[in-house]
């Protein structure tokens, strides 16, 4: 709901931001458990999901079955069949044989279910998060509450190279600021950087002529290929609460290991896509003639750029042979994805906290944050434990199931069914047998 609240009142869970997975959280406590008093802050007064990269025909990676509630509460009135059915497209949805949903759709529908939760506040962003006596203390837009818990759900930051930071502005920007405004990419030299499933929309609607049509337009990757994600039957046994469980088992060097050995079963580029790119460039360039202008550059690191008159000169490194090329650019929009970062409201809390290397939270059991306060005050995160829970984390497929695991803890009773029979893989190693 948008109306926000000026009352200090006692709260069992507090919720920073209310994204999919924090949205997942309030969702479900307001259907299942109606006697907890949980309230979401956020800054966003009119929502939308990553407005920035809402560009035409991009879809999600998953179906529309892992929505916000229905892994472990499939008759919630939050679901997104009960969206279809509330928007009267139930049918015409089912007719178009839709494999994903698109990002537009979903976006939709997460901002239907967050303005009709009573326990989210939208337009209240958290300026101020501390621990006083016995309860964390938020001091919001709208005025301060108490609460026994809390859960982070503030997302993750745009990454740029050290190199981009400062030429960042209208011409030279993160993908995820594509779509906040009108662009004009006319006649104009274009480089995307980052060969994954961002980079690829980007360059289809440039393809298109969304901005126009560019004077030239090539497509940057580290990557050996473009390569493709991993959605078959066996990759997708990663996304279960079955790996899931027997992967927080393994010590952290291991499960290290097997995050980076997995990439492409949660960050490579969908087959769709793929062969949408090859089909359009075949019958452009090749059936009717058209000049090519696009080009596909993979093994190609971005090593430094710097600004030339109203332009930008972008340097890479091959990663076969290690030559320097050299790239003129007008416009420049790197697809690099995120990295994690604490919240500034955060910051009275940050020295309790225990933080890796990179200044990122440690996540533990139960997705609870290792701090030093008092065992019975628990501080959640969501899209925070990659390396301790998998791929699956930052992804939308197990949301319900990581909602239902927090507020099961929360509670400190069953409140959900989380259990899960074993699959067709055997992950664990077989007891010993006698010969």
């Amino acid at each position: 709901m948008s109306e926000p609240l000026h009352d200090e009142r006692r709260l069992d869970l507090a919720g920073i931001g209310a994204g999919p997975f924090n949205l997942s959280i309030a969702a479900l406590a307001d259907s299942h458990v109606p006697s907890f008093t949980a309230q979401f802050f956020d800054r966003q007064r009119d929502y939308v999901w990553h407005g920035g990269m809402l560009l035409p025909d991009t879809h999600l990676q998953t179906g529309f079955l892992k929505d916000l509630v229905t892994g472990v509460a499939p008759t919630s009135p939050h679901s997104f069949l009960s969206y279809l059915v509330a928007h009267r497209r139930f049918y015409r949805f089912l007719n178009a044989e839709l494999s994903t949903v698109s990002r537009a759709e979903f976006s939709d529908y997460l901002r239907w279910v967050a303005e009709h939760l009573p326990n989210v506040s939208l337009g209240c962003g958290v300026r101020e998060v501390d621990f006083v006596d016995d309860h964390f203390r938020l001091v919001t837009d709208h005025g301060s509450h108490r609460a026994r818990h809390l859960c982070l759900g503030t997302g993750k930051r745009p990454w740029l190279p050290a190199f981009a930071e400062p030429l960042t502005g209208p011409r030279c920007l993160h993908a995820e600021n594509i779509a906040h405004r009108s662009r004009d990419f006319s006649r104009q030299r274009v480089v995307i950087v980052g060969g994954g499933q961002s980079g690829a929309d980007i360059f289809i609607n440039a393809l298109n002529g969304h901005w126009g049509t560019p004077a030239s337009l090539h497509w940057l990757s580290r990557r050996r290929n473009f390569q493709p994600l991993d959605e078959t039957a066996f990759t997708n046994e990663y996304f279960t609460p079955d790996y899931t469980n027997w992967f927080t088992e393994l010590d952290d060097a291991t499960r290290q290991r097997e995050v980076l050995a997995q990439k492409y079963a949660s960050d490579g580029i969908t087959p769709a896509a793929l062969l949408n790119i090859h089909q359009q460039l075949y019958h452009r360039f090749d059936v009717l003639g058209e000049p090519r202008w696009a080009h596909l550059l993979p093994h190609r690191e971005a090593v430094d750029m710097e600004s030339v008159g109203e332009g930008f000169r972008l340097w890479t490194q091959h990663g076969l042979t290690g030559d320097r090329e050299r790239f003129d650019a007008d416009v420049v929009i790197f697809a690099t994805g995120f990295q994690s970062s604490l919240p500034e409201c955060m910051a009275p809390l940050r020295e309790r906290l225990a933080l890796n290397d990179d200044g990122s939270i440690t996540v533990g059991d139960h997705f609870m944050i290792d701090w030093d306060g008092p065992s019975q005050h628990h501080l959640y995160a969501v899209n925070a434990g990659r390396t301790r829970y998998g791929i699956a984390e930052p992804q939308l497929s197990l949301m319900a199931w990581r909602s239902a695991v927090i507020l099961n803890h929360v509670t400190g009773r069953e409140v959900f069914d989380i259990g899960d029979d074993p699959g067709p893989v055997e992950w664990r190693p077989l007891e010993a047998r006698d010969p």
